[in-house]
């Protein structure tokens, strides 16, 4: 299977490499750069083949790697300014990617701030577009599903397949499924029977062929809440049973494995690896 979680860059970029082995890991996600703010550090040629040397000596697929866009950009957003270094730094992600050699960036859809569904997608559908037209043709955009949240798009598998759908080239562009967002869309993950289920959706309406990555997360807050809350695997409210059937799922299917959990005084990343090799 492939497993691992989301890793610091504290120091240097290619320390990524070194902390995903450290944890177990043969799969990781990665920020490019510091995450919480617009304008972003250059990739030195010392930073880029340090890293492509250490991922290559760690026999890590390069397709169980995977990039997340920082938090500030808004790709629905319906107002110029946002929308514009928006659009910057996501062009500015699929470049420092590119450089990298990580296949995937996660991409977060956004919200259209109260403008409507339909104008939060076309001006997403165009960020999108523009973005490819300058940019390398060796990196997919992941789209995210969203929790559900007020003025957010992606949320239910039918809109995102008609968001994926529209986006040209196909080749360019996939999905990241994460489960702490399915379940608090409305996605029941609870039981085998509902998991299922819930995938047998995603399939019909998305498609497997096109799931690239799954964020396999718990979730604080109850089915349908609408709340981005993650929680350790199976202490939360989708629990051990549902989550387990999504990791045979996405080993049966070659699917990467990326957890975003908390790290308390409850469990740590290592407790987390180990609970999802357990489930598997």
């Amino acid at each position: 299977m492939q497993v691992g979680i989301h890793v610091s860059i504290s120091g240097s970029i290619d320390r990524a490499v070194d902390n995903a082995l450290t944890l177990g890991c043969n799969a990781f996600q990665i920020f490019t750069r510091n995450p919480r703010g617009w304008m972003a550090k250059l990739l030195s040629d010392d930073n880029i083949n340090n890293f492509r040397e250490k991922l290559s000596a760690s026999k890590i697929d390069p397709f169980a790697t995977v990039a997340h866009m920082p938090y500030l950009p808004n790709l629905s957003s319906p107002d110029d300014d946002p929308f514009s270094k928006s659009l910057n730094s996501l062009v500015d992600e699929l470049k420092r990617c590119s450089k990298l050699g990580v296949p995937y960036l996660v991409a977060h859809l956004g919200s259209h701030k109260g403008a409507g569904d339909q104008k939060g997608i076309e001006k997403l559908t165009k960020n999108f577009t523009n973005a490819i037209r300058d940019t390398p043709n060796d990196v997919m955009i992941l789209l995210e599903n969203t929790a559900g949240q007020k003025n957010s798009v992606g949320s239910n598998f039918e809109q995102l397949a008609s968001i994926l759908f529209q986006l040209k080239p196909a080749k360019r562009f996939g999905v990241c499924l994460d489960t702490c967002h399915a379940f608090a869309a409305g996605y029941d993950l609870r039981t085998e029977k509902t998991t299922k289920s819930t995938l047998e959706q995603f399939d019909r309406f998305v498609g497997i062929e096109h799931l690239k990555i799954i964020h396999l997360n718990d979730s604080k807050g109850e089915i349908g809440c609408n709340k981005d809350r993650h929680e350790h695997i199976g202490l939360g409210k989708i629990g051990e049973t549902g989550l387990s059937y999504v990791v045979k799922f996405a080993n049966s299917k070659k699917i990467p494995i990326i957890l975003e959990t908390p790290i308390d005084d409850r469990r740590d990343d290592f407790g987390n690896i180990k609970k999802v090799k357990e489930l598997a």
